[in-house]
């Protein structure tokens, strides 16, 4: 496979962790989740609502 593919797979990973923790989501997890399942995911994350903000 070309090496391009990897890199861009990597940046959509990157783009919907900053998505997702932009919705009050964890980064972390929907990281390792893009991985996997790359444009669904983000197709998940601008569909869902955001988590109402976290009481600290």
């Amino acid at each position: 496979m070309n090496t391009e593919y990897y890199a861009g797979w990597g940046t959509l990973t990157l783009i919907n962790a900053g998505l997702a923790q932009g919705k009050n989501r964890s980064g972390l997890n929907w990281f390792l989740l893009s991985l996997l399942l790359g444009p669904i995911a983000t197709f998940l994350i601008v569909v869902l609502s955001p988590l109402p903000p976290r009481a600290s």
